[in-house]
């Protein structure tokens, strides 16, 4: 099950202007990630599923590390992640570690929402890319309960080499089309208010 897309950018309260421009509804605002340097917005697509704006927060001094998702090396916006989730992440690490895929360790993370709930989650490394990474949500109510709905119609990937990135997502328990093409890319399509939206 997708949980969520990730949607990067260099500039997140111009990428946030942009994708309510062309959807005709406004990300909500979904707090910092404190010591990363990032914050987002949010938008559900439907069901237990939302789009992540990410970008540099500019009230937050720049982190000792790069920035999660290659924020610090984008020049424009771009669809470059996703997050499946699942409810027993320690479980799920163990079935790919199995199936010969390393999503690398379950660790902590947390946000604090402009109303002053704090959400807490766990996760593996933030990768970017075709395959996704997991994360389970636990005992914290789904982000996408509350948000406004823009309809997602499509999610797929491009890749050069298919068949070895289907062999990662199985070993994930993922679904995503992958079709053949020149070089990676995540591709999604949504339906605005008033027509496709492509990201």
């Amino acid at each position: 099950m997708i949980d969520h897309l990730v949607y990067a950018a260099p500039d997140l309260s111009a990428a946030v202007a942009d994708i309510a421009r062309r959807t005709g509804v406004d990300p909500i605002p979904g707090g910092p990630h404190v010591g990363l340097g990032t914050r987002n917005h949010l938008l559900g697509l439907g069901g237990p599923t939302y789009l992540e704006i990410v970008g540099p927060d500019p009230d937050q001094p720049a982190p000792d590390a790069p920035r999660p998702f290659g924020v610090d090396d984008l020049t424009a916006p771009a669809l470059v992640a996703w997050a499946v989730a699942t409810s027993d992440i320690d479980a799920a690490v163990a079935r790919a570690r199995a199936a010969g895929y390393e999503p690398g360790p379950a660790h902590d993370m947390s946000r604090r929402r402009p109303d002053g709930r704090v959400l807490q989650w766990r996760l593996t490394p933030l990768i970017t890319g075709l395959v996704p990474f997991l994360i389970d949500w636990g005992d914290t109510p789904h982000p996408a309960a509350e948000l406004p709905v823009v309809p997602l119609i499509s999610f797929e990937a491009v890749h050069p080499e298919p068949d070895a990135v289907r062999a990662d997502l199985a070993a994930l328990g993922a679904e995503l089309p992958v079709r053949q093409g020149g070089r990676e890319l995540l591709t999604a399509r949504l339906q605005g208010r008033e027509g496709v939206v492509s990201l």
